[in-house]
This record gives structure tokens, C-alpha cells and sequence, in this order.
């Protein structure tokens, strides 16, 4: 059986003194593989509605650019609160604009009966923040949504809140102008009129990557005969705390040799890893068929390298899923468990980024929305072996930060290829890493998300205003 590792596993090893680096990270930096959302259009700056808006100056250089919405009441409506992308997304931005003053109200639409860990956590981290958590329905979130100035609906399903409550039902007219619909899905099941019928008379559409924006314009055109609002392409960033990771070489050097030792894998052996919650979606088991093919070339060949290991890192065995024995049954069968290490879904994203050499994005069908575990990745001057799809076509550029490869069944020798590719060729695997991180450096940090996000606040903050006016 391969390896299960545990993020128990790190604790009573650990130096005092990394422990208590590792509870500095933000909420962004410890669940980042979960979710993965600065924003950024193909230059330097960002297209709305015809108009350029210039990205500005890094926060902490100069004012942040999101300080016109001091005092404002924005409120946020999640379909979740739980360890994935869109949840985690809204709340890095609601901790943004609590830090500038507004005043922030949180709505969980699919929230547990009786409180799990998870609810309790995140819910905490909102309210030591001063983000004000209100029932999904009922008279306090019917009267914070009538008075708010902004209303953020995250997730193509979220519309649904609005017909939970009769008091709000009543008043959709009023709440629709200035409704910002925040939307990470690529799936086309999330294509029903049930859900998004409210779509075209919200005042904006924000989503993470060009390439889905026009699929949800075309899609929602042709299925469902309605027509997108005035949408705004925003492209996700990295957290402050976690470039402060990145870019500290001790930092890294020591969370590099715990991972490794926790793995037993040597520090001169090849780690690749994919980085993702375990489902079929995400590709983990035509990347692992990649791996075994890969290692067969390198024997085939008789190539002179170090020891290949391949890493899982979200895998969850407690859920008993089907997709998640195939994989284990996989290795066995092919006989890699030497190679191949099964890591439960941790908070802690950093540590793996600072032990593996290469990531591997792999995601599948439409592939990711963005996926901001490949700019995580590029920061920790990583190269990024990824699927030809989706978002990560918009941050890896094929042979100068990583490589592309096809999804499906026809990726997975092209994939192997290229596992081979920057295993025999140090040189390149370091320069690409090299590359990449300048990329994000330029294009994906925290004030490019704040600059990004305030363009597009502004826009719907002034058609809401007319509407009002008119």
C-alpha cells in the first residue's frame, strides 16, 4: 500500500521556532490548496467595460486602494463555509475590506444544522476580524440586505438566497442593482435557469479567468437564452504571507527537509506533486498512470537521475470514496509504492510547495477556473506541468514557466514526456521556476488583487448609484 502521510505526522518533531512560524501564515497561506483566488488582464492593466483602469501602487507603499470603501456596508453571500475555493475566496475578500474600514456582514446559505469543526473555525476567523455572521434567512439579514450598498452573491448557485426568505423575495427589484455575482464554476451542470435566472439584471459578473467568462457568455446564451451581465475578468493573487514564505530561503530550506524526512524521501530525490482536493475532476489518477510511464522511460532508457517520487497531497481516506481506492489500488498494482505518497488535506500548503521540485496541475475536462495553487507554486520558483485548459493557460506560458499538455486519456503520455523533460534537464527546471516566479511577481500579488478588485467596486458601486438615482 502506499505511503499515508499525515499532517498529524509533523508536530512533535517540529522546532519550537517553525511551529510558531507557521501560525504567522493567514488564512489565505494555510488553506491555499483549497482554493485557490492578484487580478490581472494580459498587460498591466485591467479591462472594464472598454476602460483601462491603471493597477496603481503595491499596499504598503502607498494608501490602499480600496479605502473608498470606508464605512460602506457590503454584504457577503456564501452558498458554503467550508475548505474550497469559492468560500475561502470571499473571505480573503471580506478580511480586505474589513482592513479598510467597511463594515462587512457574512451569510452562509448551506449552513450545517449543528456546527462542525470546520463551520466553527472559519466562522471564528470571521468574527476575530470583525465580520458580522448573520443567518442565511430572517428579519436581521433581510434588513442588512435591503441597507447594504454592495451584495455579493459568490458562486454560480448563490442566487438561490434570495428565494429562501419572503421578505427578500419581495424585494429581488431592489437588492438586483446592486448585486456584484462573484462566479469560479466551469461545470455545466451549474448551467439551470433555477439558479442563475437573476443573472442578467444584477449590476456585475466577476469571474477568475478569460477563458471561463466566455464560456458563461456563450453558454448562458445559447442554453438558457439569457444574456451575462457587464462582467469583469479577474485574475486571483498571492497572499502577502505567503510570498514572505516564498522569498525567505531559511524558511524553506527547513520546511524542505520536515517534509521530505516526514516522507522519506531524500533530498536529492525528484518530488513532483500534485496539489489538489482528491477527485476525478482534478486528475490525480491519469497523473499518476503519467508518473508510472514516466518512471518506465527513465529505466527504459537507462537515464542516470536521482530517485522519482510522485505526492498527493488532499487525499481523504476517511471518506471511503471509489475514485480514492482506484488510485491506491493503482499504485499497488503497478508496484510504485516506494514512489508514490498519499498526504491527507492539510491546512498548510507552504510546506509542500517548499519540499517538492515540480507541481503538477492536471485538472481535467474544462480544467480549473483558475487555479491559484499554479501562481502558489510559481512563487516558490516552481515549474508548472499543466493541462492546456482553463485558467492555466492564462498563468503558465507553455516552455517558458512550465508545460502544457493535453487533457483526457491523450495527456497522459505527453505528460510523462515531460516529467522526463525537466527531471534529465536541471538547468531548465530551475530557470523555468526562475521565470515563473518574476511572472507572479509582476502579474499575481495581493495589491494587484486589491487594485483589480477596487476597479471593479467602483463600477458596480456607480451603476447601482444610478440606478437608484434614475
Amino acid at each position: 500500500m502506499a505511503k499515508q502521510q499525515h499532517s498529524a505526522g509533523w508536530g512533535a518533531s517540529q522546532k519550537r521556532w517553525l511551529l510558531a512560524f507557521l501560525v504567522m501564515l493567514s488564512v489565505s497561506t494555510l488553506i491555499a490548496f483549497f482554493i485557490r483566488a492578484a487580478f490581472d488582464s494580459c498587460d498591466r492593466n485591467l479591462d472594464v467595460v472598454g476602460k483601462r483602469v491603471p493597477l496603481g501602487s503595491p499596499i504598503g507603499t502607498s494608501p490602499s486602494p480600496l479605502t473608498f470603501m470606508k464605512s460602506k456596508l457590503v454584504l457577503l453571500v456564501s452558498h458554503e463555509l467550508s475548505l474550497s475555493g469559492g468560500p475561502l475566496l470571499l473571505m480573503e475578500l471580506a478580511f480586505l475590506l474589513r482592513s479598510v474600514g467597511t463594515e462587512v456582514c457574512w451569510v452562509t446559505i448551506q449552513r450545517p444544522v449543528h456546527s462542525d469543526e470546520v463551520t466553527y473555525s472559519l466562522e471564528n476567523k470571521m468574527l476575530d476580524r470583525g465580520v458580522q455572521v448573520l443567518s442565511e434567512k430572517g428579519q436581521a439579514s433581510t434588513n442588512i440586505a435591503l441597507k447594504a450598498d454592495l451584495i455579493v452573491l459568490n458562486t454560480a448557485v448563490a442566487g438561490k438566497w434570495m428565494e429562501l426568505d419572503s421578505t427578500l423575495k419581495e424585494n429581488v427589484p431592489h437588492l438586483l442593482p446592486k448585486v456584484l455575482w462573484w462566479i469560479h464554476e466551469m461545470r455545466g451542470h451549474y448551467f439551470k435557469l433555477d439558479y442563475v435566472k437573476h443573472l442578467p439584471a444584477v449590476a456585475g459578473a466577476m469571474i477568475d479567468s478569460h477563458v471561463t467568462a466566455e464560456y458563461w457568455k456563450n453558454r448562458t446564451r445559447e442554453r438558457l437564452g439569457i444574456k451575462m451581465p457587464e462582467t469583469f475578468v479577474v485574475h486571483l493573487g498571492n497572499s502577502k504571507e505567503l510570498m514572505e514564505v516564498a522569498e525567505d530561503t531559511v524558511a524553506k530550506r527547513v520546511l524542505r527537509e520536515h517534509v521530505r524526512e516526514s516522507l522519506g524521501v531524500r533530498s536529492e530525490d525528484l518530488l513532483f506533486a500534485i496539489i489538489n482536493s482528491v477527485s476525478r475532476g482534478k486528475g490525480q489518477d491519469l497523473f499518476l498512470r503519467s508518473f508510472y510511464e514516466s518512471v518506465k522511460l527513465v529505466q527504459e532508457k537507462k537515464l542516470q537521475l536521482p530517485k522519482m517520487h510522485a505526492v498527493v497531497v488532499g487525499s481523504d481516506m476517511t471518506a471511503h470514496t471509489k475514485f480514492e481506492s482506484e488510485l491506491r489500488n493503482f499504485v499497488k498494482m503497478k508496484k510504485i509504492e516506494d514512489r508514490v505518497h498519499f498526504v491527507n488535506k492539510t491546512l498548510t500548503v507552504a510546506p509542500y510547495l517548499a519540499a517538492i521540485d515540480v507541481l503538477v496541475q492536471n485538472s481535467q475536462a474544462r480544467g480549473e477556473c483558475f487555479g491559484r495553487i499554479t501562481t502558489e507554486a510559481m512563487a516558490f520558483q516552481l515549474p508548472v506541468l499543466g493541462t492546456a485548459a482553463g485558467g492555466t493557460t492564462e498563468i503558465v506560458v507553455n516552455g517558458t514557466t512550465g508545460l502544457l499538455h493535453p487533457v483526457g486519456k491523450e495527456g497522459v503520455t505527453p505528460l510523462a514526456k515531460n516529467i522526463v523533460k525537466l527531471a534529465t534537464h536541471v538547468e531548465r527546471r530551475l530557470t523555468m521556476g526562475k521565470r515563473g516566479y518574476e511572472r507572479v511577481k509582476e502579474r499575481f500579488l495581493e495589491h494587484h488583487m486589491a487594485n483589480r478588485v477596487s476597479g471593479v467596486l467602483k463600477a458596480v458601486l456607480q451603476k447601482s448609484k444610478s440606478h437608484s438615482d434614475a
